[in-house]
């Protein structure tokens, strides 16, 4: 027993010797990174709240800022505040209490009985997702109800003979159509049919009415059972019809990309073994026919979608989120690798272009509008990896936006990543996304990683908040 008590201490002792070391030591790397990490989460607060100020200054009540200019951007002829509503989540995130109660009463002010057609799609991600997520933060019924009556103006879109929502829906009436209503696209892209289980899910379990949740089920799978011979999905769908249109392609861009986001995220939080299903054979499909190891990296390409044929080799910035639904979902070496890519093509212009042809090593589209998605990326890995080369690259991230896209207003836009002429244009998802995800990537701890799962434009919920068992009676699945 002596000689156990005796270890102890020597123990003990050991342990205080390397603590004190720890506290004392001028030139420790691993607390002077900390340090500067620390510094860095509040120089990036400190720039959302600028930037948040220059908004409501030049652009309050309306959809975007345009930064350059100092005037504003609507989508539509009425504003549905998306800036705002958009920003919500992150100015909670980072504890702006005033800036986010003043959203929060806007929004609840806002009439959505309006005389105008919206994107389906758009108003999905952005307004029912951030006023959901307000919900979940402020547990506030006003706001469910708003959220609800967002989600019952859109809801008729559904009314398919697919399944498939139209692009685009009259708020008042209900009446639906092609982009604004012009009732010439019947056509939709894939992203547009089918990325809605998340927030019609969420809509559902709070409300207590499936038939949100088996709407956008209803979407995806009529996507997905109208796949090619080889297990691949098209780019362009008729809502009428149901056949694939156009270019008969397939691949991970915008167009696509949140398709299978939402496969997985909405598994997550509501694990229907049916969505897992679809979620597991279009993984193998995408590893089998779309993964292109080139020149030593890893690229996902475009290809036929009946064949599985390269038809051009060429990526976009958007197809960056993938690393990070590769790490959530338990490929990390996938995850990894296809991160280091797209650092590689982050160094090569500083930024990315929008897209990238690598067959030709060629830029196709040269704008850069301070996109989240290899942010997003970097801070997933180093979440799930705890490796610091992440948080490296988060740090080069923001240093190159801060460099070349801060402006006297705000942030903006780069026109060319080539030569980086300035653009007059702030995405909301600058607010949304970006900040979020660098400010939560330095949080040091303060923001667990592992009890929060994200929508495509990063509204934060707690998945420990949505009960399993509850949500099979309140969706409506087995």
């Amino acid at each position: 027993m002596a000689k156990k008590v005796g270890l102890f201490l020597i123990f003990l002792t050991f342990i205080s010797c390397k603590t004190e070391v720890k506290k004392t030591s001028a030139d420790n790397p691993v607390k002077e990174k900390d340090t500067a990490r620390t510094a860095l989460q509040a120089e990036i607060k400190a720039e959302t709240l600028r930037s948040w100020n220059d908004y409501r200054t030049y652009a309050w009540g309306h959809d975007v800022l345009l930064p350059l200019s100092k005037k504003s951007f609507d989508w539509y002829e009425h504003s549905l505040g998306i800036s705002p509503i958009d920003a919500y989540s992150t100015l909670k995130v980072m504890g702006l209490e005033t800036e986010a109660k003043e959203i929060e009463d806007y929004a609840l002010a806002m009439d959505f009985d309006q005389d105008q057609y919206v994107q389906v799609f758009e108003v999905n991600i952005r307004i029912l997702g951030g006023l959901l997520s307000m919900y979940h933060y402020t547990q506030n019924e006003a706001v469910l109800e708003k959220a609800k009556d967002i989600g019952d103006r859109i809801l008729p879109a559904f009314d398919s003979p697919t399944g498939i929502p139209f692009h685009s829906v009259n708020l008042r009436t209900g009446k639906t159509g092609g982009n604004h209503g012009e009732r010439k696209g019947d056509v939709v892209n894939v992203a547009q049919a089918g990325t809605y289980l998340f927030e019609f899910g969420i809509l559902s379990y709070y409300t207590k009415d499936s038939k949100y949740y088996q709407a956008a089920k209803r979407a995806t799978k009529a996507v997905f059972d109208r796949k090619s011979e080889i297990g691949l999905p098209g780019e362009n769908i008729n809502v009428v019809t149901g056949e694939w249109e156009g270019t008969q392609w397939h691949h991970l861009q915008a167009g696509v990309d949140a398709y299978y986001e939402y496969m997985y995220k909405s598994y997550m939080i509501f694990p229907d073994p049916e969505i897992k299903e679809i979620w597991d054979y279009s993984l193998d499909k995408i590893n089998t026919y779309l993964l292109d190891e080139y020149n030593g990296r890893n690229f996902y390409t475009i290809v036929d979608m009946h064949t599985g044929e390269i038809l051009k080799r060429s990526v976009s910035l958007y197809d960056a989120f993938w690393p990070a639904i590769l790490a959530v979902s338990g490929d990390v070496e996938a995850a990894e690798k296809s991160e280091a890519t797209w650092d590689w093509l982050w160094d090569k212009y500083g930024m990315l272009p929008t897209r990238y042809h690598y067959g030709k090593d060629t830029v196709e589209y040269a704008n850069f509008e301070i996109n989240p998605e290899i942010i997003e990326s970097a801070y997933y890995l180093h979440e799930i990896t705890g490796k610091e080369e992440y948080l490296d690259m988060l740090e080069k991230y923001w240093k190159d936006i801060k460099k070349h896209c801060k402006g006297e207003v705000a942030f903006h836009s780069i026109n060319d990543v080539r030569t980086k002429e300035p653009k007059d244009y702030l995405a909301t998802y600058f607010f949304a996304e970006t900040m979020k995800y660098f400010y939560i990537g330095f949080s040091q701890g303060d923001f667990v990683f592992e009890d929060h799962v994200f929508n495509t434009e990063a509204h934060t919920f707690k998945k420990s908040d949505f009960d399993s068992n509850e949500a099979k009676i309140r969706l409506g699945y087995q």
